[in-house]
């Protein structure tokens, strides 16, 4: 593909896998965030507040910002984003949860595209 054929559009693909060590403050700053914002209804509000108080993986999608993630990189611009998180039984030692060069690769190739850059941190 020449440049002039090249999308300038890229997704990245995130998986991240957090430990929580403290529920409750991983609660107290997602309503801490709901309520600073000012452009949230109330009735939206009350469900936020009651979603993150019953689930900490709830929580946790509130207090994680995918603008963050690339705001200060040079030349690029955010033009959609979507997440989510939930609670998963991970076992460090499974392969299912080793990184490699190759994961990824048969959802692109069966999307039709190219494989990316990928990388992984324990």
């Amino acid at each position: 593909m020449s440049t002039e054929e090249t999308s300038r559009y890229v997704r990245l693909r995130v998986e991240l896998v957090l430990e929580i060590e403290n529920e409750d403050a991983v609660t107290q700053a997602a309503l801490r965030r709901i309520a600073a914002d000012p452009g949230t209804p109330e009735s939206e509000r009350a469900h936020a507040e009651s979603a993150v108080t019953e689930d900490t993986a709830e929580a946790l999608a509130h207090l994680v910002d995918p603008f963050d993630l690339v705001s200060e990189v040079p030349g690029v611009e955010l033009q959609q984003a979507s997440w989510s998180s939930e609670p998963i039984d991970y076992d460090p030692d499974s392969p299912d949860w080793d990184f490699d060069e190759d994961d990824g690769d048969e959802d692109d190739e069966a999307d039709g595209e190219e494989g990316g850059r990928t990388g992984g941190i324990r």
